[in-house]
């Protein structure tokens, strides 16, 4: 396995900076880009496997969303909002020197991707958007809300992997040296021990969503939906507990009228590591 190089980019925020890590896979002199954009608790080596499947093709580019990863936590935790991540990704391109660019984005990141796909002069060329819809389901958001943030400390990777495949079922089967990957990357060490990746403050704004706020939200995700004119495709956990069936239908019937591709035995959401998957995602990425 290579290894990706990780570099860093200066965003802003109101009244200060941040810095978002960035991991880029294959020729850095590749016009064609490929941004991954991954979950809300997640990190951009999540993207490692579908990573090197598509470096032959692509400069390809994941980045550790602010307060993730090797990135900067915000001193004001009510800056973690997909707007932000929008506006962070914009500099992002900035820096790749990138007019146009496909997107692949997991969860929050198919939300980031929506809100700069849904903008007139986008630079979204080729979408997929991975087990997320403008409707989100109220159980899962509170599924994903009974750990987001806990104060956690683990004495092992072991540990940690058995603790964070005990809250990620819906990522489906993986073998043993697969859940290790995954988890690595999602660990700081603290003392002897581990702890999670990410600042535990990213739940602030998640908790202060009232259902008022919710379906002022999911108006203006259909609405960014609509806008969309890129070729997009949907991925699917068909077990899925945040993208409805139902939902996912009617993203095939409005805006840019999505692919959709299902996966058995997957929840939320498919990790895009599987062979299917990543045949799903090249397939439709390197399509005339």
């Amino acid at each position: 396995m290579t290894t990706p190089r990780l570099h860093h980019v200066q965003c802003l925020t109101a009244g200060s900076l941040h810095r978002m890590a960035y991991w880029e896979w294959g020729d850095a002199l590749n016009p064609k880009v490929l941004i991954c954009v991954h979950g809300l608790t997640r990190q951009g080596r999540d993207f490692d496997a579908l990573a090197q499947a598509m470096s032959d093709e692509y400069r390809v580019v994941c980045p550790d969303v602010a307060g993730r990863g090797e990135s900067d936590w915000l001193l004001d935790p009510n800056g973690y909002t997909v707007p932000l991540y929008v506006a962070d990704m914009v500099t992002l391109l900035a820096r790749l020197n990138a007019d146009a660019v496909d997107w692949v984005g997991t969860s929050m990141g198919g939300l980031i991707g929506l809100g700069l796909a849904g903008l007139p002069h986008s630079p979204i060329r080729r979408f997929v958007i991975n087990d997320v819809g403008p409707t989100l389901e109220a159980s899962a958001i509170a599924r994903i809300g009974s750990y987001l943030g806990l104060p956690m400390h683990w004495n092992s990777v072991d540990e940690a992997a058995d603790y964070m495949g005990s809250i990620s079922k819906g990522f489906g089967p993986h073998t043993r040296a697969q859940w290790l990957a995954l988890t690595r990357p999602m660990l700081k060490v603290e003392g002897s021990g581990f702890r999670p990746h990410y600042d535990p403050r990213i739940g602030v704004p998640f908790r202060a969503v009232t259902p008022e706020i919710a379906a002022f939200g999911e108006a203006m995700l259909w609405k960014a939906y609509d806008a969309v004119s890129a070729p997009t495709l949907l991925l699917r956990g068909a077990d899925s507990d945040l993208l409805t069936a139902a939902t996912a239908q009617a993203m095939t019937q409005r805006g840019p009228h999505a692919q959709l591709v299902e996966f058995a035995g997957v929840g939320h959401a498919p990790t895009l590591m599987a062979p299917e998957q990543i045949a799903a995602v090249r397939e439709f990425l390197l399509r005339p």
